[in-house]
């Protein structure tokens, strides 16, 4: 491969682009009469830049960084060209500034990044989620190990990275699972993934983004909930042994409410207040996991619920409004509530807040946008998640719609027969003055006349 004759490296300012009289310092590099420039991400105010000898104006401290960092560039950028040169690869400028930034972004790895990544959401995201990253965190860990390496730069993260990362995750078999993990379980990794290199390259710590031709697919899938019916029947059976009776409760209360398990466990006497002048009780609190204050009127099973473990021992020594049990247990439970009531479905607590939002709450005309406020939803697409259309809704609506047609038809009929008898009577008086003379037809037209001027 041939290299270059000439080779030049310059600083300058950008001016044009200023803010706040502060320009961005750039590196021109020449090769063979064909420049290009390279942002160092440093911005100087104007007064402060030496353009004729391309440095820091002054002696200060700040001023000798600066001019430091500026050396350490021009090295780092003589040292690209001649290992280009001794590679025998061509030189362009292209090259030597690809060259350039892959080596600024060699000095983080990936498990520097995720390490900064947990610092900044340990006090901002909720328990959950925070628990959540550190699933994907492991995940992440078992696949370098399984590529036999315990980290890797930044500047390695591309494209096929991801792909042999995906192909990881659909493979591997989670310990006490029968089988590998579902395609949305997958995604969501992914995505938790490209949270956390999209920080690094808000950061400025990678020059691409790798996820930038990543498409992220989820899979439809049809939220179980419970129908009026066994609804009822859940709310209304009489359990024999205590921890059933007192799950089922909790459970009942979500699904008259909304409130997600882990609020629930958290709700005192300070949650519950008197909404209006009638007297009826409304619970105010915060969803723990987006920190949303929600308020809603308690219906009538739901306040029934609260006065039954009101001054109850269990409640008592909790000082809880409700008795406190681990969500493992209480979904544990519910299968066995299942099977005793008769409910052939996949009995899971979460499904309580999808049976208040469809069967308690929009099956009964309650608009989406105040299901989304008692939700504590931050985003109403969030909600027209949980937005199902029942049968006995759709039947009440087409029976309205039939209603309509019928009035139509039946509107359309009478003005077709009024339209016949018209044309039937106009038919007739003309047979009946067909044989009338001239004078008669006047004299009889004048009656007609005097009749309408009389009846006006």
């Amino acid at each position: 491969m041939r290299t270059s004759k000439t080779f030049s490296i310059q600083f300058w300012m950008d001016t044009k682009k200023s803010k706040k009289s502060e320009g961005l310092i750039y590196a021109r590099i020449n090769v063979d009469q064909k420049r290009l420039s390279i942002s160092l991400k440093r911005k100087l105010a104007i007064k402060q830049w030496d353009s004729k000898n391309q440095k820091h104006l002054g002696a200060s401290q700040t001023a000798k960084e600066f001019n430091r960092y500026l050396d350490l560039s021009k090295s780092k950028l003589f040292r690209c060209y001649q290992e280009l040169r001794d590679n025998g690869e061509e030189v362009t400028s292209k090259a030597i500034k690809n060259l350039f930034l892959n080596e600024e972004s060699n000095g983080y790895t990936l498990h520097e990044l995720i390490n900064y990544h947990s610092i900044k959401i340990e006090n901002t995201h909720a328990i959950g989620s925070i628990r959540n990253f550190k699933v994907t965190e492991g995940y992440i860990a078992r696949f370098l190990k399984k590529k036999r390496i315990d980290d890797i730069s930044l500047s390695k993260l591309n494209f096929e990275f991801l792909c042999d990362f995906e192909n990881f995750l659909n493979a591997y078999y989670p310990k006490g699972h029968p089988k590998a993990m579902s395609h949305n379980t997958v995604t969501k990794h992914i995505q938790r993934l490209r949270k956390i290199v999209t920080l690094a390259y808000n950061l400025e710590w990678i020059k691409d983004d790798p996820f930038r031709r990543w498409k992220s697919t989820f899979d439809k899938v049809d939220r179980e909930f419970l129908s009026d019916s066994e609804l009822a029947r859940l709310a209304t059976h009489h359990f024999k042994i205590d921890r059933l009776d007192r799950v089922r409760d909790l459970f009942v209360f979500s699904s008259y409410t909304g409130i997600a398990f882990v609020d629930i466990r958290n709700l005192t006497n300070q949650n519950v207040w008197i909404g209006d002048d009638n007297g009826n009780k409304w619970i105010t609190t915060t969803r723990q996991k987006t920190n949303c204050k929600v308020k809603i009127p308690l219906l009538f099973r739901a306040e029934k619920i609260l006065n039954k473990y009101d001054g109850h021992p269990v409640t008592e020594i909790s000082e809880t409004l409700l008795p406190k049990i681990t969500n493992e247990k209480a979904n544990l439970y519910l299968k066995e509530i299942a099977a005793e009531v008769g409910i052939q479905k996949n009995l899971t607590f979460h499904m309580a807040r999808h049976t208040f939002a469809t069967t308690v709450a929009l099956s009964n005309g309650m608009p989406i946008e105040t299901v989304s406020k008692i939700l504590g939803h931050t985003k109403i697409t969030t909600t027209q998640i949980y937005a199902r259309v029942m049968d006995h809704k759709i039947k009440s609506d087409m029976d309205a719609v039939q209603k309509r047609l019928n009035e139509k038809a039946r509107k359309f009929e009478e003005e077709s027969e009024l339209k016949n008898l018209r044309e039937k009577i106009v038919e007739a008086e003309k047979t009946k003055y067909a044989n009338l003379t001239k004078e008669q037809l006047i004299e009889k037209l004048n009656e007609v006349l005097n009749e309408k001027s009389d009846t006006n």
